[in-house]
């Protein structure tokens, strides 16, 4: 499971109203290839949800995980962290076993990574 703060769920719940969604949205957290580290976090907004998904409900939101991006970041938390820099959603995943600098991309113990080798230290 991937555990969503309060903080965090408050600030997606934000966003979700500044955009105009409804409800029925819930944050899907993903990983794919990419990033320095070779897999990079992802997050969106989605109100479809797919056969295997891990679906909890925290904070009066959805997540939703698919099962290949739960094989690497089960036990990962999310939050929202506000400092004088800018603010920012932080992953602190318990499967990484190093992360580039700037926290979306990490590596796993096993350094597997079933997609794209890494590149630049990407957000997207």
């Amino acid at each position: 499971m991937v555990t969503l703060t309060a903080t965090a769920a408050e600030r997606l719940q934000s966003v979700m109203s500044e955009k105009g969604m409804d409800e029925d949205h819930g944050l899907r957290v993903f990983v794919k290839g990419g990033g320095c580290g070779g897999m990079q976090y992802g997050m969106t907004f989605d109100k479809t949800t797919r056969d295997g998904d891990d679906i909890t409900e925290q904070h009066g939101m959805n997540v939703l995980v698919d099962q290949t991006s739960l094989f690497y970041i089960d036990g990962a938390s999310i939050d929202y962290q506000d400092s004088l820099m800018g603010g920012g959603f932080h992953i602190e995943n318990p499967n990484a076993v190093s992360s580039c600098g700037c926290g979306s991309s990490f590596r796993t113990a096993d350094g597997h990574s079933d997609a794209a080798q890494g590149g630049g230290c990407g957000h997207g």
